[in-house]
This record gives C-alpha cells, sequence and structure tokens, in this order.
C-alpha cells in the first residue's frame, strides 16, 4: 500500500485527472496548460501580431517582427512618455511650490517663537530659594506636550497620515515587448527570406507549409530548423550552413564578402512537436482561490 496523508483516504478511487477536471469546474485555482504546436507562432511570423511578416526586420537578439508593427509600437511608446513627461513636470512644479510654502511657514514660526521667548524674558532676577519659586514637577502623561507623543491612532485628530510617493522622473528607453532589453528603432535589420522555388506549387504564399529555404543549401526552413541572419545583406540561412561553409574562411557565399562573428544574428525560434526546442510554452491562468 503505498503512503499517503492522514486525511487522504480518496487516493485510490480519486484521480488525477479527475482532481483536474473538477479543479477546472470548480472556477478555483491557478490552471496550467502545456501549449500546443498549433498555438505557436511560426518561425517567419511576427513577434507581436503573430502574422507572417510583410517587411520582417529582427533585433539584435534575434526577434522578428513586422517593420510596420514594431515602428508603430515604438512611436506609441514614445508617445506615452511625452505624456509621463508633462504629468511629472507639473507635479514637479507643485512639489517645489508646496516645498517653498512650507519652508516660509517653518521661518515664520521660528521667528514668532524668537519674538515669545524674547518677551518671556523676566528683567527682575528670581530668588531660587524660596519655596514658591521651585517648579513642581507633574506626574500626568499628558504634561509637556506629551499629549501629541501618544499612539492613540483611533482618534481622528491622531491618525497617521499616508506619506506622498516618492516622484520619479520616468524612464525614456524602450524595451523590447518580449526581451524586455533596449530597443531602438537604428538597431532594426531587415530581413530577406528566399522563397521555396516549385512551379508546380500554385498555392498562395501564405497556405503554403514550405515558403521559404536557405538561399545557400536549399533546404527549407521551418520551427524545427535552427536559423540566423546574416547582418551585412540580411538573408536567412541554417545554422548548419554557417558551421560547415560559412566558418570556414568567414566568407559571404553569395557575395564574397568578409564576415565577422557579431554578423551572425541567432533567429529565435517558436515551438516545435519536440520539448527540447520549446522554451516557456506553459501557459497559466490564475483564478480566485477557494478558502474556508
Amino acid at each position: 500500500m503505498t503512503r499517503h496523508a492522514r486525511n487522504c483516504t480518496a487516493g485510490a478511487v480519486y484521480t488525477y485527472h479527475e482532481k483536474k477536471k473538477d479543479a477546472k469546474a470548480s472556477g478555483y485555482g491557478t490552471q496550467s496548460q502545456r501549449i500546443g504546436k498549433d498555438s505557436v507562432k511560426d518561425f517567419d511570423c511576427c513577434s507581436l501580431s503573430l502574422q507572417p511578416c510583410r517587411n520582417p526586420v529582427i533585433t539584435k537578439d534575434g526577434y522578428l517582427f513586422d517593420k510596420e508593427v514594431i515602428l508603430q509600437y515604438i512611436i506609441s511608446k514614445k508617445v506615452e512618455y511625452n505624456k509621463k513627461l508633462k504629468e511629472y513636470e507639473k507635479l514637479k512644479k507643485k512639489e517645489d511650490e508646496e516645498n517653498e510654502e512650507k519652508l516660509l511657514t517653518e521661518t515664520n514660526n521660528k521667528v514668532k517663537q524668537f519674538f515669545n521667548t524674547e518677551n518671556n524674558i523676566i528683567s527682575k532676577p528670581i530668588n531660587g530659594f524660596k519655596e514658591e519659586n521651585r517648579p513642581v514637577p507633574s506626574v500626568s502623561n499628558m504634561a509637556n506636550g506629551k499629549d501629541k507623543e501618544l499612539p492613540s491612532f483611533w482618534i481622528p485628530s491622531k491618525t497617521p497620515n499616508a506619506q506622498k510617493p516618492k516622484l520619479e522622473k520616468p524612464d525614456s528607453t524602450i524595451l523590447c515587448p518580449i526581451s524586455g532589453r533596449p530597443l531602438k528603432a537604428k538597431d532594426l535589420i531587415d530581413v530577406k527570406f528566399t522563397k521555396v522555388k516549385d512551379p508546380d506549387d500554385t498555392k498562395s504564399l501564405i497556405i503554403k507549409e514550405n515558403r521559404y529555404m536557405c538561399p545557400i543549401t536549399h533546404d527549407v526552413l521551418s520551427n524545427s530548423v535552427p536559423c540566423a541572419i546574416l547582418r551585412p545583406t540580411g538573408d536567412v540561412v541554417t545554422l548548419e550552413c554557417i558551421e560547415k561553409i560559412i566558418k570556414k574562411d568567414w566568407t559571404h557565399p553569395l557575395t564574397g564578402q568578409k564576415l565577422k562573428e557579431k554578423d551572425i544574428i541567432v533567429m529565435q525560434r517558436g515551438g516545435t512537436g519536440y520539448a527540447q526546442t520549446n522554451q516557456n510554452l506553459e501557459g497559466k491562468y490564475e483564478r480566485p482561490s477557494l478558502q474556508a
């Protein structure tokens, strides 16, 4: 007999799949499910719109975008930054005015306190040996300003006030929506896909399963084929071509141009049917927790 918890007596008749089914129907708890191949974008689709790219561009980190979509994203982020900057300048000006007013009030209070102290100075000497002149110490917990120090937070007049959040200037850096790293429009590299040459296939390019190929080895490109971009020309080639052909003499096979290590950008792939090539393909849906 297998070991189980003290109160877990239904393990033999209440299976794991029944528990998952009941948890899904109850409407409570966090649901996690592995995303299938059909729910993952293809290698030649935009990472934002998830549609095939008309004018593909790629970032330095290897994420593919449609040029129109990513430029629209960058412009929207700049407009959002300008709005935040105007709001920050408005709040900053208001805060400076409040600080000046507070400083002026404190200065006036100090001057007033100084004059009150000067007016209370007694010119006639006091005989400290007389009993009538000796101060009587008070045993009250409300004396000497202690009434303001009492932690009577339930009294409205002594309720602590919430501190204002620290005003921070908005950051003008635009981050990549996928990698989260800084993104600039000038860093986007144009990508050139080579279409598969099949005269018998008259289907539309979007309907075709095999749309593009490596211009050097003529291997068909897909999510299961690791690809890379050659920065000088933007050609999409396979990593196998880079390892076996290009890295021998570091020369572009199509143009004869000399290449360097930084000229090769590994392209981020989509999902496949193999678990080894998939990354972050688990979806989670958080729902309210069931409370007793």
